[in-house]
């Protein structure tokens, strides 16, 4: 039985196809969806210096992704039952992993957005979650559709 989804999405334009994914889950199995999403700033991003204010860019990344979150599924899914966003700064396989957790979801849904440079030596956030994760996971693949352009011709298979 799900009973509750954790709906991770990061501000690509993917997030809309990562959502109606969960929400359709959830559409079948009148579930709550639990949308989240994680701030990553990368390290080299130079902090306040010492003695200046407070940082806030924290605070300004938080409003603008719960702003974000917020439109995406009231346009989507106004007729499920959705609980407001959470929003968490840090590594994203590890806050979705602990939100999980918390919320003792019965099934995490994310994207899978691509495979390059230091992922393939690290691995994805989905591959993480997935490998790691105590509950089952959905990893949403984005389809090719006409805004990919043509489908590319097949190529014989080597002999």
């Amino acid at each position: 039985m799900i009973a509750k989804i954790l709906v991770a999405l990061d501000g690509s334009p993917r997030a809309a196809g990562v959502f109606d994914a969960a929400a359709n889950v959830a559409l079948r199995f009148s579930a709550v969806l639990c949308p989240f999403r994680a701030i990553f700033v990368p390290p080299e991003f130079p902090a306040a210096a010492a003695g200046s204010p407070r940082d806030f860019l924290f605070e300004h990344l938080s409003t603008a992704a719960i702003r974000e979150v917020g439109l995406l599924t009231a346009t989507r899914a106004p007729h499920l039952s959705v609980d407001a966003p959470i929003v968490r700064m840090g590594q994203p396989w590890r806050l979705i992993l602990e939100v999980a957790d918390e919320l003792d979801v019965d099934l995490i849904v994310l994207g899978s957005h691509g495979y390059h440079g230091l992922d393939r030596i690290l691995g994805t956030t989905a591959a993480r979650v997935a490998n790691v994760a105590n509950r089952n996971v959905l990893v949403v693949h984005e389809r090719p559709g006409p805004a990919l352009g043509p489908p590319i011709p097949s190529i014989p298979p080597y002999r």
